[in-house]
């Protein structure tokens, strides 16, 4: 009986439109980024970095999500650390599930505010929150805020990536990794000249269908960088199976000026960018739950 009831749900589910949440806002993707730079530099065990973490729990709270407290140790050249990858789950019917990813925390650097590398992913992640709550999903859609993408001393296998490489391992353990239909993850996607690179370690079927999705919206010219490989948050769910992705833009200034220095800044960002990223990533969620 049980069983007939949760197929009786399920395809009632499946004939329904989807609701269609808020409208993403590339605005307030950017007030939200500039909310966090605020706080100042964000690096791992910075006071910042506690306030960075309950502003987004706080944010999340307001949404329809499962919030989920990730907390770990990353084990560093300098120690021990507390880190948290912080997730909200917007459940659906299929079993099957979409992520998108990004980091939040900054480079342990002197003046470094880090506006585009780790603010617009965040940014981006909570207005994603904003415009998702409240909808009916095939799939359900995991929005997880990384800690410990950068490194603390110098950038190695072992000293990088600590939330990824902390949640694919979990995620495989728990089964979670099975249900994924792609992960995208989102990296200093914030800049006002935006210029998206083809990485070329990413799935190229969910590449292919990002690419083909932002043409469709007309915004073929802001995802056709040069190929080029980038070690980002994706790459542990690569090594083990899931089909992911990397959406950064690393072309940040001449020769890129900006990145890991003082002049990442707010006035480097743009709603604009921030829109388009969110613009295909909503529409890039419709057409993987359509798969």
């Amino acid at each position: 009986m049980l069983r007939t009831k949760t197929i009786t749900l399920w395809l009632a589910l499946s004939a329904m439109p989807l609701l269609q949440g808020a409208d993403f806002s590339g605005q307030s993707a950017l007030e939200y980024t500039r909310r966090m730079v605020q706080l100042g530099p964000r690096w791992c065990g910075s006071p910042a970095h506690s306030k960075m973490q309950a502003m987004i729990l706080a944010e999340l709270r307001k949404y329809k999500g499962d919030i989920i407290q990730d907390d770990f140790q990353g084990q560093t050249p300098a120690g021990g650390i507390a880190m948290k990858n912080i997730i909200v789950r917007f459940p659906g019917a299929s079993g099957k599930a979409i992520a998108i990813t990004g980091h939040y925390d900054t480079k342990k650097m002197n003046n470094f505010l880090g506006a585009n590398d780790g603010g617009s992913s965040a940014g981006t992640l909570l207005e994603l929150a904003r415009a998702l709550t409240g909808m009916v999903r095939r799939d359900a859609v995991y929005l997880v805020f990384f800690d410990g993408e950068e490194a603390v001393v110098n950038w190695t296998a072992t000293d990088s990536l600590y939330g990824s490489r902390h949640l694919a391992e979990k995620w495989q353990h728990d089964g979670t990794l099975g249900k994924l239909k792609a992960l995208i993850n989102v990296d200093m996607t914030g800049d006002k000249d935006l210029n998206i690179v083809r990485e070329q370690s990413s799935n190229r079927e969910i590449m292919s269908l990002i690419q083909q999705t932002a043409s469709d919206r007309g915004y073929g010219k802001y995802f056709a960088g040069a190929m080029q490989g980038i070690e980002d948050d994706h790459v542990p769910f690569l090594k083990l199976g899931v089909k992911a992705v990397d959406l950064i833009d690393f072309d940040y200034g001449d020769n890129m000026a900006y990145w890991h220095t003082p002049l990442d800044t707010m006035d480097k960002l743009s709603a604009n960018s921030f829109q388009v990223v969110g613009n295909v990533l909503m529409e890039v969620i419709r057409r993987l739950e359509d798969k």
